[in-house]
């Protein structure tokens, strides 16, 4: 059960294409060591190489496994050196059948790799992601030790259905780190919080700053709570990190005086 209080930061990352993958996964190694009071700390979609860099998916893929795994090394480190929960965001993942995957990495505090989750839906109609990269087919929950969190990633949010699945497999905050396109701004936050009513969840939505092959992005990078309202969001789209407390005990409030997922039908 859902209890207690999660003090969540989201790192909205800048994806500058002047600075290369090297330097930007210590730089947020170092900025994820910052969040060290912290019980979970988010990052977005695929910063080490850029969402919609395409020419260079395959140059930059790598192993999910901290063992071989550049970024998955990084991030394990520094989930333990501040003794935090950590969704790393999300890389290209190779596998040696040679398959490419946009997935996403969640450690523990000790710098476990407790969990990854290969996005489902995958965006571009037939270019792009859509046709470089294989589609996952398993929901995926994390059990934090105060929380069942449900894994999405950024054009998933768009599937309410993926996210049914999350509740009902005990999920009460959903993480969605993204690459979101500026010019889509607008649906981003919308669906957010459509995602965190429709659910009665909070939602962590991780958006990115900067530009991603020349694709502004939209930051506003949020924390939704379970009646949909807003308890802290970034103010446009620079690199800034988005902090709330999240009182586990309102889901089962808004659950209990509102009961609206008691009456589905399908």
């Amino acid at each position: 059960m859902d209890g207690g209080t999660v003090r969540a930061s989201l790192l909205q990352i800048q994806v500058d294409p002047d600075e290369s993958v090297e330097s930007r996964r210590e730089r947020v190694a170092s900025l994820v060591r910052a969040q060290s009071g912290a019980d979970l700390v988010v990052l977005p979609e695929l910063w080490p190489v850029g969402a919609f860099a395409h020419d260079r998916f395959a140059a930059e893929a790598e192993e999910a496994d901290p063992a071989t795994g550049p970024t998955a090394l990084a991030m394990s480190a520094a989930a333990r050196d501040a003794g935090v929960w950590l969704h790393a965001g999300s890389v290209v993942e190779k596998t040696q059948e040679g398959a490419l995957y946009n997935t996403s990495l969640v450690f523990s505090p000790s710098g476990e790799l407790a969990a990854t989750y290969r996005k489902i839906h995958r965006f571009g109609f037939d270019q792009g992601e859509a046709v470089l990269m294989s589609a996952g087919g398993t929901p995926v929950t994390v059990s934090h030790p105060r929380a069942t969190l449900g894994l999405a990633t950024c054009y998933d949010l768009r599937f309410p259905e993926l996210f049914r699945a999350l509740v009902d497999a005990g999920a009460g905050v959903l993480v969605v780190p993204a690459g979101w396109p500026a010019k889509r701004a607008g649906h981003w936050s919308l669906f957010a919080r459509a995602r965190a009513v429709e659910n009665q969840c909070f939602v962590l939505a991780c958006g990115t700053a900067g530009t991603h092959a020349g694709v502004a992005q939209a930051g506003r990078s949020a924390v939704i709570d379970p009646w949909g309202e807003v308890l802290a969001e970034a103010d446009g789209a620079d690199e800034t990190v988005v902090t709330a407390d999240l009182d586990l005990s309102q889901i089962a409030t808004v659950r209990e005086t509102f009961p609206v997922l008691k009456d589905r039908v399908l």
